[in-house]
C-alpha cells in the first residue's frame, strides 16, 4: 500500500515538473480551456502566462452577433441577440438601442451603429453559414473585432459644417486618415444624404481618399445611432456627415469590386465575385462585406432572392459576409495585396461615389498563425 502511494506522488512530481517546464506540453493542455479560463490560468507563473498569450493570439478572430428573428417589440433583435451572448440584459427602446450594446460591451470598446433599409449578414454560428440578404423585416449584426497584432482599427467622425463650406482636412491627420503609410482599408458610410450639401460634402471627404494604395467601400445609411452615444448627442438630428473605420496594418490585405447596373442575372454575378477572387485575398481571419442599392436584391434579379450573396459564397466557401441595402454605394475595383493593383486608371482617378450597384469587398486582418 505505501508503494503505491509513494508510485502516484513520484507520478505526480513528474506531472508537475512537465507542466511546470515544458511549454509545448503546457500549450497543448491549454489550448483546450475557454478563454475565461485560459485568463485565471495565466496567473499560476510566467511559463503559464507565455503560453497562454500565445493561445489568446491565435484566438484573435473577429466574432460577430447576427439576429434574424422577428419578435417582441421590447428591444431589437440585435440587442436582445447581443444579451443573450453576452449574458446580460436588455433595453427597450429603439433610440436607446446604442446604449444599451454599449452596456454589453467594454468600456474601451468603441462602438459604430448603422441603420439602413435592409441588411446582409451571416448567421451565428460559423463562418460558412450561407449569408442572407433581408431587405424585409427586422435584423441586424454586430461586428465584434478583437485587439489584432499588427492591426489599428479606428473610428472617425466628420459632420457638415453649416458655416464652412470647405472642410478642415487637418480632421483627416486627426483620424489616421493621412500621412498614414500603413493605411489600408477605409469603410465610409454617409448620413442624412438627402439633406442639401450632403453629396458635395461626401465628395470632399472621399476625394482626398481616392488614392491607389487604400480600398475604399461603403454606402449611404439612413442614419448612425452611436459612435458611442455621449459624443452623438451633440449632433442636431438633421446634420449631415460621414462616419467610417479605418483599417491599418503593412499585414491587411484587401480587394473590392464594383457590379453595377448590367449585373443582373446568376451569371454576371458569379462573374463578378469571379474578378474578386482572382485578387488571390487569403480567406483565413477574413470578412467580406457587401453594400449594395435599395434597388437591387430581388427586385433587381426578378426571378431569385438572395442572388449576389449566394454567388459570394460560391466562391467564398469560408469567408463570413455582412453589409446592407442602402441609399448609394462607394467603391471601385481596386486590389491592394503587396504592391499588386488590379486596374491602374492613368493617374484619373476612380469614381467612387454610384447608386444602382453592389461593391463587395475583402479584408483579410493578417494571419493569426
Amino acid at each position: 500500500g505505501a508503494g503505491g502511494v509513494g508510485g502516484a506522488m513520484e507520478a505526480t512530481g513528474k506531472a508537475g515538473f512537465v507542466l511546470g517546464n515544458l511549454a509545448e506540453v503546457v500549450e497543448r493542455v491549454l489550448g483546450f480551456l475557454p478563454t475565461k479560463a485560459l485568463l485565471r490560468a495565466a496567473c499560476v507563473c510566467r511559463l503559464w502566462r507565455e503560453c497562454a498569450r500565445r493561445i489568446l493570439r491565435a484566438r484573435q478572430r473577429v466574432a460577430w452577433v447576427s439576429a434574424l428573428e422577428a419578435g417582441p417589440a421590447d428591444s431589437h433583435a440585435l440587442v436582445r441577440a447581443l444579451a443573450r451572448e453576452l449574458e446580460v440584459a436588455r433595453k427597450r427602446n429603439s433610440k436607446e438601442t446604442a446604449i444599451a450594446l454599449e452596456k454589453l460591451l467594454p468600456k474601451r470598446c468603441q462602438v459604430l451603429g448603422l441603420v439602413t433599409p435592409g441588411v446582409v449578414v451571416t448567421p451565428m454560428g460559423s463562418s460558412s453559414n450561407q449569408p442572407q440578404e433581408i431587405e424585409e423585416g427586422e435584423a441586424g449584426f454586430a461586428l465584434l473585432f478583437p485587439k489584432i497584432d499588427g492591426v489599428k482599427i479606428h473610428t472617425f467622425h466628420f459632420s457638415k459644417d453649416s458655416k464652412n463650406r470647405v472642410f478642415d482636412e487637418s480632421k483627416f491627420a486627426e483620424a489616421g486618415l493621412k500621412n498614414n503609410p500603413d493605411l489600408r482599408v477605409v469603410l465610409l458610410f454617409g448620413y442624412n444624404s438627402w439633406k442639401s450639401g450632403a453629396t458635395r460634402f461626401l465628395h470632399q471627404i472621399v476625394n482626398p481618399l481616392n488614392e491607389k494604395s487604400i480600398i475604399l467601400a461603403g454606402g449611404q445609411v439612413e442614419s448612425f445611432t452611436s459612435l458611442t452615444s455621449e459624443n452623438n448627442n451633440a449632433q442636431p438630428g438633421d446634420a449631415c456627415g460621414v462616419v467610417g473605420l479605418a483599417f491599418s496594418g503593412p499585414q491587411i490585405q484587401s480587394a473590392t469590386i464594383l457590379l453595377d447596373q448590367d449585373v443582373a442575372d446568376e451569371r454576371t454575378a458569379e462573374a463578378a465575385m469571379q474578378r474578386l477572387k482572382a485578387a488571390n485575398i487569403p480567406e483565413h481571419n477574413t470578412i467580406g462585406f457587401m453594400f449594395a442599392c435599395v434597388g437591387r436584391g430581388y427586385r433587381h434579379y426578378k426571378t431569385k432572392r438572395n442572388m449576389e450573396a449566394d454567388a459570394f459564397r460560391k466562391f467564398f466557401p469560408n469567408v463570413p459576409l455582412f453589409g446592407f441595402f442602402g441609399h448609394g454605394e462607394i467603391g471601385c475595383d481596386r486590389i491592394v495585396t503587396g504592391n499588386f493593383v488590379l486596374r491602374e486608371c492613368n493617374d484619373i482617378k476612380d469614381d467612387l461615389l454610384h447608386g444602382y450597384t453592389t461593391v463587395m469587398t475583402l479584408i483579410h486582418l493578417g494571419s493569426t498563425k
